[in-house]
């Protein structure tokens, strides 16, 4: 650019000004995995889904399996089959049907609980309040440490039958 007279450098024309329609999309939707079970839940399009413990996941996948093979159906045992069932066997915590639908019952009775917030207590088994709130921080104003001590008591007293 060349300078002017006096030094200065000649200011730019401003452009000539367009006639731009009104934005006529839809918004676009938010960026799947942007899920956080922090202190308040966002869990995305998961918000209201049913969510199951690990103990509940393991009755319902090994009952459709052995469903499947009384059918004599293809039961498709693919590596990451054997993977989550063994990944279940490890961590799932109730073992007996009985035991799984009575922590099934109890946790549904914490209406004040999210369905996430019901199966993360079902499936971490944690001893006292203070773990619970600290794993799972969304709790920390939903319930008293009282009321959740005596929900972990009960859930362990079903996790030794």
């Amino acid at each position: 650019m060349s300078e002017n007279q006096d030094g200065a450098l000649p200011r730019a024309q401003p452009l000539p000004k367009r006639n731009v329609p009104p934005r006529v999309s839809r918004p676009r939707p938010a960026q799947p995995g942007n899920e956080e079970a922090g202190a308040v839940l966002n869990l995305g399009e998961f918000q209201d889904v049913d969510t199951l413990t690990l103990s509940e996941a393991s009755l319902v996948i090994n009952a459709l399996i052995a469903k499947r093979r009384m059918d004599h159906r293809n039961v498709n045992e693919t590596e990451m089959l054997q993977q989550t069932l063994t990944y279940l066997d490890n961590f799932a915590r109730f073992t007996r049907k009985e035991n799984v639908e009575a922590v099934e019952r109890l946790l549904s009775s914490c209406t004040q609980l999210s369905k996430f917030e019901r199966a993360q207590l079902g499936s971490l088994c944690c001893e006292y309040a203070e773990e619970a709130k600290t794993l799972i921080p969304s709790l920390q104003d939903k319930i008293s440490d009282e009321e959740l001590q005596h929900l972990l008591d009960e859930i362990s007293n079903l996790q030794g039958k």
